[in-house]
């Protein structure tokens, strides 16, 4: 990295975002319960994509011991449809943790948010330096990204041991009496100026100092080790039907999606499985024939960090309820379709609860 300090970094960036900063809700406020909200649905989210989630979960739960009084089941059919689903469970336990220990007051500093769980280093910093204006960097994508490009740091940032690098360069930089505004500067000018792909390097206000630009090396920076290749894995659903009720059960720990719920699951190595094999596999107590399966003609892809799921649905109307040793074996309960409705549930099984007019709002 070259010996350039750049000591109108911040001022730079923090004019700049005077000009072109977007408006948004979570920045006009200094209530920590409100900023840790929003980083919290933003991780891993868009803007466009979390503002409405921010929004319903203000104005269902207005405080944090409205959250932490509020079941774990709604919460989640809160969030249905960002993801990551460990961040809302996270976000409620810490919800309940702040009531319980804390008074329902958010800690005022670093050190002390950092212990939360589910608040990683950045969003403690987000949270101290902009409801409490101490003097801590935030670290995000793009903050990596403008960092690497401007001061040409080429460390891997896929790599843990490349966090230090960053952060005491980023706690350098961060200026005492604005450090809220140069956070918030930072991470914007990395989202809408410089971009991952084709930023707009000609009317960037660090573009003379800027190293990428200099060496030809904007695409180059930041450098990012490939993850690995999603793991492929193939779901078959089977639909019990009964009187217009429908038989799910609530997922456990271990796997995705857990404390959502979905339908009697065969996991297979095959993404076709023959009629043959998955009555073989229904044969422990259910009471399905040949010619009883429904298959639903669409197949549902579900891409994930880590995996790609690819699902079928097999609808069965049942004449007579499971039997309970059945229901104890699968964990599966009778649920009609108003009570479906206000479960949470993966993506994936909401849309094929619509697509198959089961559910006809979502």
């Amino acid at each position: 990295m070259e010996e350039t300090t750049h000591s109108y970094f911040g001022q730079t960036l923090i004019t700049w975002y005077g000009r072109h900063k977007r408006a948004l809700p979570w920045r006009d406020t200094e209530n920590p319960y409100f900023i840790w909200l929003s980083e919290v649905i933003l991780q891993q989210t868009r803007v466009a994509q979390g503002l409405p989630y921010y929004q319903r979960f203000v104005e269902t739960y207005p405080t944090v011991q409205d959250l932490a009084a509020a079941p774990q089941d709604e919460v989640l059919r809160l969030w249905q449809g960002l993801g990551y689903y460990s961040r809302a469970r996270n976000m409620h336990h810490t919800a309940q943790l702040v009531v319980a220990q804390y008074g329902g007051i958010f800690p005022d500093n670093y050190a002390e948010l950092i212990k939360l769980k589910g608040v990683g280093s950045y969003t403690a910093a987000a949270i101290a330096s902009f409801a409490f204006k101490e003097q801590v960097a935030v670290l995000d994508g793009n903050v990596f990204r403008v960092l690497a490009r401007v001061f040409g740091i080429t460390d891997d940032i896929a790599a843990p041991a490349s966090r230090k690098v960053f952060q005491k360069l980023a706690d350098t930089l961060v200026p005492a009496d604005e450090p809220d505004t140069f956070n918030q500067a930072i991470m914007e000018f990395g989202a809408i100026q410089c971009i991952p792909v084709m930023p707009d390097c000609m009317f960037c206000p660090l573009q003379q100092t800027c190293f990428a630009f200099n060496h030809g090396m904007v695409q180059e920076l930041p450098v990012k080790s490939k993850a690995k290749a999603a793991r492929p894995r193939f779901f078959h659903y089977v639909v019990f039907e009964l009187n217009n009720s429908f038989y799910l059960r609530k997922r456990l720990e271990g796997d995705i999606w857990q404390g959502l719920y979905d339908f009697y699951l065969y996991e297979s190595d095959n993404k076709i499985l023959p009629e043959a094999q998955l009555l073989l596999e229904l044969q422990s107590g259910v009471p399905v024939q040949q010619g009883q399966l429904q298959p639903y003609v669409k197949a549902y892809k579900h891409i994930l960090s880590h995996q790609k799921i690819t699902a079928h649905f097999y609808r069965i109307k049942l004449q007579e309820p499971l039997k309970n040793e059945v229901l104890k074996e699968t964990r599966l309960a009778l649920y009609n379709v108003e009570e479906i409705e206000s479960l949470p549930k993966p993506v994936l099984i909401s849309s094929y609860l619509k697509d198959a007019k089961i559910l006809v709002s979502l």
